[in-house]
């Protein structure tokens, strides 16, 4: 198919600074212009999900809507532009609102009608408190899961809400000139457990007061994002097999943390008072090696432009296959607000469809947010054949679990688990027993069933 689209394009830098200014929208203005012309001699997008972009949106009246963001919003915008190219008429401000807070204000903001964000991104373990606002998309169920086989996974009451537009997943990132300096080369990327104990323990630097001054390895302020799916590789499932039940405290998980905890006080690779977070840390070059999910590499490109790194997939216990690496998890499709117009409904509803048909935007997605694409037919897309998460995760993603759409107690109970563990002398066992008697009130009350019955290995 013809691309048309191009994001490098400064494009109508009127509507930029409008989205970048966060202001609400007004019901019934806008920046945008009068468009009269239907036919614009564009190609249609798209395979099973199309868009043609030849016809007016809201009668080519202007229309302003609101899409809040938590972050890389230059990202967002640009698609943003990329459709208000298209359509001159309307106009979409992508405002940002920050993680912190950011589902704490989203579902007061909509309830507030059309002055609340007409488009709004999703995150799956907020589905519980989100699902009451949402419009489905107006586009056949089948063909979203011809085009995006995952999204069969989101189908609720023969609707789709919202669904993945890319797959993400952990995997090592490393400073290759500091791996340089160590004496190591690429034939010394681990493979199995005990051969990353001995890389990072090489990559790990004391001063001659025996203080770290380099880490090997560092999870400072990421320890529950990391430990939720080595639970696969030390022996147990997440959730119980009827999927309503934790498995927090039990032996998998209890391994993983022990082992992550050996890390820093066993093997002095890392530390947990060597800085608080461990993203800034190996933006400063101050760690060789964390762990982080694929956003890291649009971080990397934003906030350490200049750092020489690799990356590597996540060891397994004995180098060979395992029952699974690890987890993964879906970057989600914006919601459309069911509170909004429905002038502002319909703008949604085709910027939606113009989002998933196009191969463009996709790929866009995919590139600079550190993600396998979600639809099918870009897999082998030439454009993404190199991109970090392809080659390093990709050959292999099959053995990767998606757990469903946890609830954000799994994550937010065991960041506490991890602090209190690490800061306030807490017995490992009795925070992990701690952590899962409350996520289990917690997912009786959000009604919640683990996907992990679906795994192609599950009875492995």
């Amino acid at each position: 198919m013809k691309r048309f689209l191009s994001f490098c394009l400064a494009l109508i830098l009127v509507l930029s600074l409008a989205g970048c200014s966060g202001g609400g929208n007004t019901a019934g203005t806008s920046q945008g212009t009068q468009d009269t012309q239907a036919d614009k001699g564009l190609e249609v997008m798209g395979d099973n999900v199309t868009y043609d972009p030849n016809h007016l949106v809201n009668n080519g009246d202007p229309i302003t809507i609101d899409w809040w963001v938590w972050a890389t919003e230059d990202m967002f915008r640009s698609i943003a532009e990329a459709y208000q190219e298209i359509h001159p008429n309307v106009t979409i401000n992508v405002i940002n609102n920050p993680w912190d807070g950011f589902f704490t204000k989203l579902p007061l903001a909509l309830q507030r009608d059309e002055e609340g964000p007409t488009l709004f991104n999703i995150h799956n373990s907020y589905e519980h408190l989100l699902l009451n606002y949402i419009e489905p998309y107006d586009i056949s169920t089948d063909d979203l899961i011809a085009d995006y086989p995952s999204a069969s996974t989101h189908l609720m009451d023969g609707n789709i809400y919202y669904m993945d537009y890319g797959l993400s997943t952990g995997m090592f990132y490393y400073n290759k000139d500091l791996w340089a300096e160590a004496g190591l080369t690429d034939n010394d990327i681990p493979k199995t457990w005990d051969e990353f104990i001995e890389v990072a323990q090489k990559l790990t630097k004391f001063d001659e007061n025996g203080n770290m001054i380099q880490a090997g390895y560092n999870y400072n302020n990421y320890f529950n994002s990391t430990v939720i799916g080595l639970n696969y590789q030390f022996g147990d499932n997440l959730f119980s097999a009827d999927g309503k039940e934790s498995l927090v405290d039990g032996d998998g998980m209890k391994d993983a943390a022990s082992f992550l905890i050996d890390l820093y006080e066993k093997y002095h690779v890392g530390d947990k008072d060597f800085g608080t977070n461990y993203d800034q840390s190996f933006y400063q070059g101050q760690s060789a090696m964390v762990f982080a999910w694929g956003f890291f590499v649009g971080n990397l490109a934003t906030n350490a432009p200049d750092i020489n790194y690799g990356t590597f997939e996540i060891p397994t216990q004995d180098g060979k296959t395992p029952y699974a690496y690890y987890r993964y998890n879906g970057e989600s499709t914006p919601g459309i607000n069911k509170n909004a117009t429905d002038a502002q409904k319909e703008v949604a509803q085709d910027f939606i469809r113009f989002f998933l048909a196009s191969d463009d935007v996709q790929i866009k997605l995919s590139q600079d947010g550190g993600l396998i694409p979600a639809k099918s037919s870009l897999m082998e897309a030439p454009e993404l054949k190199d991109t970090p998460i392809v080659k390093t995760v990709g050959p292999h993603i099959d053995r990767y679990i998606w757990p469903g759409a946890m609830p954000s107690t799994v994550e937010n109970n065991l960041k506490i688990a991890g602090e209190d563990i690490l800061y306030n002398g807490k017995d490992a066992d009795d925070a992990l027993k701690t952590a899962a008697d409350t996520i289990d009130i917690d997912l009786a009350n959000a009604d919640f069933t683990s996907s992990e019955s679906l795994y192609a290995y599950y009875e492995e």
